[in-house]
């Protein structure tokens, strides 16, 4: 079956202040029992990437040529990003409440980060010389800067920044960096102002039981 990009995807919000907690982003209501997955496809995957920053233009438009020449291999990978991306989420969402990741997302986070390995260059870039990655047009090569990503807040000192949306229904991760550390919101457009409204609804309706 053919896939093209272009797909919902691409309009996903990047509000997580790191790749891998955008990534993690991309379920909403992580803890639902009917929660809403925007990678449905590998053109998905692709779109993401691409609007990530993780791949240029013309690696996505390979990328799919290889995958609408092997779409088994190319559902394959995405499995594979969706499986990294639950890891991921959960030991972000940990470490955000304080508690320790699971033994089994580690590892495999760990494994995903030993292959990236494997394909890392040291390249040169405008400023001087930067990470970058083996030219090759591997399906799986988009999970390899996400698991980059992810290790490297982990051993950061950022890493107590990171929390989790405090949303009614929303999972979403974000960096908070706020001078206090008081952010409760992936997005005070979104959820903030939910809450807000949902905090004015409750005091007119409790000043209005009182003067009843």
């Amino acid at each position: 079956m053919i896939v093209e990009m272009g797909t919902r995807a691409a309009t996903e919000e990047m509000v997580g202040g790191r790749l891998c907690l955008d990534f993690a982003n991309t379920v909403h209501s992580f803890h639902a029992e009917e929660k809403r997955d925007e990678l449905s496809s590998y053109a998905d995957l692709l779109e993401w990437s691409r609007q990530a920053g993780v791949i240029t233009d013309a690696e996505a438009r390979r990328l799919l040529r290889e995958a609408n020449a092997h779409p088994v291999k190319a559902h394959r990978a995405l499995e594979r990003a969706k499986a990294l991306r639950d890891a991921i989420f959960r030991i972000f969402a940990a470490t955000a409440a304080e508690r320790s990741p699971e033994r089994d997302d580690l590892l495999l986070l760990n494994s995903v980060l030993a292959e990236s390995l494997t394909h890392t260059r040291v390249v040169e870039g405008e400023d001087g010389f930067v990470w970058g990655w083996a030219e090759e047009d591997t399906l799986d090569k988009l999970l390899w800067p996400l698991a980059r990503s992810a290790a490297d807040l982990l051993t950061s000192d950022e890493l107590n920044r990171t929390r989790e949306c405090g949303g009614e229904s929303c999972t979403w991760l974000f960096m908070d960096t706020s001078k206090n550390r008081s952010r409760r919101w992936c997005d005070m457009k979104g959820c903030g102002n939910r809450a807000k409204s949902r905090r004015h609804y409750e005091r007119k309706r409790t000043n209005a039981l009182k003067t009843a």
